[in-house]
């Protein structure tokens, strides 16, 4: 990923804080062939910061009938592309554009990407784990949890039939942060005012991102 210096992130917890909110992630991979292959997946990153493998592992599952998982072969790398909110930024907010008009559209947003080893599985008890597991984390928001367990046994036996186990054993991480850091501190606030008016949701997020990342949220 190219990061300028203005949107690295380094800070751990941020980094692992955002993709559990952001909760999926599109893995890529290459086929034999030579083509490109991408699913969008729930995930889990489970990450044991005292572990030998600091990165840990992002976990998901995919459709048996999903094609890209027959083209991963054994020590395959893969890239998942953690997305954020992202936003449409007007050189207007600039105040450039009332003097030396050097100003020109933009945009902002927050993502972050995990490279590692790609392994498939069709063990029948990683992948009931690994459906509990990503059931409790989504439903833990809910005030009537649904658990993987109140299924009918026979059904989720057949369901899982119907899916093969995801593990991203993560060793890059890179993470980029584009909020207008680059700009004056009047800049941003003016950019922050301009897309919290925005009617895109995902922009009306940006502009509370740009608030925490300045400290004024």
């Amino acid at each position: 990923m190219y990061i300028p210096k203005h949107f690295d992130v380094s800070q751990w917890s941020e980094i692992k804080g955002f993709v559990a909110r952001a909760r999926a992630a599109d893995l890529v991979t290459i086929d034999p062939s030579g083509m490109p292959q991408a699913t969008l997946m729930p995930c889990i990153w489970q990450v044991d910061d005292a572990g030998e493998t600091k990165y840990g592992s992002l976990v998901m599952h995919m459709a048996r009938a999903n094609q890209q998982w027959k083209s991963i072969t054994a020590g395959a790398q893969g890239l998942a592309i953690v997305h954020g909110p992202q936003a449409y930024i007007s050189p207007s907010n600039y105040e450039g554009k009332m003097t030396d008009h050097k100003v020109v559209p933009t945009w902002n947003y927050q993502s972050v990407h995990l490279g590692g080893t790609v392994e498939i599985s069709e063990d029948v008890d990683l992948l009931r784990k690994i459906v509990s597991d990503l059931t409790d984390f989504h439903e833990a928001r809910r005030d009537e949890q649904w658990r993987a367990s109140d299924a009918d046994p026979n059904y989720l036996k057949a369901q899982l039939q119907g899916i093969v186990a995801v593990i991203l054993r993560v060793t890059r991480v890179e993470a980029k942060f584009k909020l207008s850091q680059n700009r004056s501190l009047e800049d941003q606030r003016r950019v922050i005012a301009d897309v919290e008016g925005s009617d895109l949701p995902e922009e009306r997020e940006i502009g509370l991102e740009m608030k925490r990342n300045i400290g004024e949220a």
